[in-house]
């Protein structure tokens, strides 16, 4: 079928087809269908109650549907908050729903959360009919199974990818032509201190190993530290531009990976043209459903599953905040949980918490406590290597006082000795006879 057989509709008629008291799933990742969400906006004053479910994203600005005169029209229920919805939720208005994102397909699939409408954005179409909307497959798998009524934005910037995310054309209720480029996040050039700590990580990674890897500047410096490297393997929730050098190289050959051998794995993109780009009907990269990425026991068949993710804060005895600044929702669990333990069932697994010593305020990041309301991502029953840029420490088999010895040799010097005086405190002697 091709592009000039599609009968499109403008963005206001398409979202006619949205009623008061709907559910509607808005993709993510670099693909919220910002035109439909306007639309969607532009109607506010005449419908009521409709719940938007909302995840991972990177938006171009706070989302249209986030107005006081629309807080019973659009009740916000995010399962991972987006710098589209963060202050409205900060607010008080929306809202958000703690779950793994392995687990998060499986809340529509068994109908604990209905969805009556998706919003889409999706590539043209090839051959066949079929449509992509590649760049964000994570929850969108689930929520197009599940819809009555599916709504795209048909995008030629929006690559075609292989796996679960496609849909067919004639499946789509309504389509709007939209030809914007998709939202990209640029590749964080790592700092010095965040190269020590990817040299560190890349040290424990042995050849032939498969890896998960996160977004930002401690993500790359690792990918960056890693070009020697051989046989390595990729089964990830975020593909990001940090991977394309290996892939070019050879470094990434998937070559001794068991859960799709010869395959980049992941469920989510976020990254530049170039890499939109490199995947756009790239038949060696598979998109899936992130109840399948994501899941543990998928991700531990790989041999040598190597966990890379970052956190806000860490506590002496190895909890690990990821999601929240106190009582305040930053962003959500995401995947680190799913694939820390996942990493912990490979055989050969490591799973790695990296981050810089001190915030952008110059606080320390490994305290006596967390702060009061932050939410524990990793328990401390998971924790394995914690990594700043002083150092990285392995907390797997330690106890409480030698885990907070540990963590306070890599806190920031100036630290130091106020944390090993809180560890004296709470740990006793036996903190104090640990020279």
């Amino acid at each position: 079928m091709s592009h000039h057989e599609i009968k499109y509709v403008s963005a206001a008629e398409a979202v006619k087809l949205v009623e008061s008291g709907d559910h509607i799933y808005l993709q993510g990742s670099t693909s919220t269908p910002e035109l439909l969400e306007q639309a969607l906006a532009d109607r506010g004053h005449e419908l009521k109650d409709v719940t938007i479910y909302t995840g991972f994203g990177v938006c171009r600005g706070r989302s249209p549907l986030c107005r006081p005169e629309f807080k019973d029209t659009f009740l916000v229920n995010s399962f991972f908050v987006n710098n589209g919805f963060r202050a409205w939720i900060e607010e008080g208005y929306g809202t958000t729903t703690p779950r793994f994102l392995s687990q998060v397909p499986g809340l529509i699939r068994d109908c604990t959360w209905r969805v009556d409408v998706v919003f889409l954005q999706c590539s043209l179409p090839n051959e066949e009919g079929l449509v992509s909307f590649g760049v964000s497959g994570d929850v969108a798998c689930a929520a197009v199974e599940s819809a009555n009524r599916l709504i795209a934005q048909i995008n030629p910037n929006m690559p075609f990818s292989y796996g679960d995310p496609v849909v067919h054309i004639s499946d789509i209720d309504a389509c709007v032509y939209c030809d914007t480029p998709l939202v990209e996040v640029p590749t964080a050039t790592p700092t010095e201190e965040e190269k020590r700590i990817g040299e560190f990580i890349a040290g424990h990674i042995p050849d032939g190993a498969t890896l998960q890897i996160g977004v930002g500047g401690i993500p790359n410096a690792v990918l960056q530290a890693l070009s020697s490297h051989k046989n390595l393997g990729l089964h990830t929730e975020a593909m990001t531009d940090g991977v394309l050098p290996l892939l070019a190289s050879g470094v990434i050959d998937n070559s001794r990976k068991k859960v799709l051998p010869g395959k980049s794995v992941a469920s989510l993109a976020l990254g530049s043209k170039n890499l939109y780009e490199y995947m756009d009907g790239n038949p060696d990269i598979v998109f899936k459903d992130v109840a399948w990425t994501n899941n543990p026991y998928v991700i531990a068949q790989n041999p040598a599953v190597m966990s890379i993710n970052s956190c806000l804060e860490i506590d002496l005895t190895g909890q690990i905040c990821a999601d929240s600044i106190g009582t305040r929702i930053f962003s959500g669990v995401g995947g680190q949980h799913d694939f820390v333990y996942g990493a912990s069932l490979s055989e050969g697994g490591k799973s790695f918490i990296a981050m810089l010593s001190k915030t952008g305020k110059g606080k320390t990041k490994i305290k006596p406590v967390l702060t009061e309301g932050g939410g524990v991502v990793t328990t401390r029953f998971q924790a394995n290597y914690v990594v700043t840029e002083y150092g990285g420490v392995d907390l797997r088999g330690k106890n409480l006082p030698e885990r907070a010895k540990a963590l306070i040799s890599i806190a920031a010097p100036e630290f130091r000795e106020e944390l090993s005086e809180a560890a004296a405190e709470r740990f006793g002697y036996s903190f104090l006879r640990l020279k």
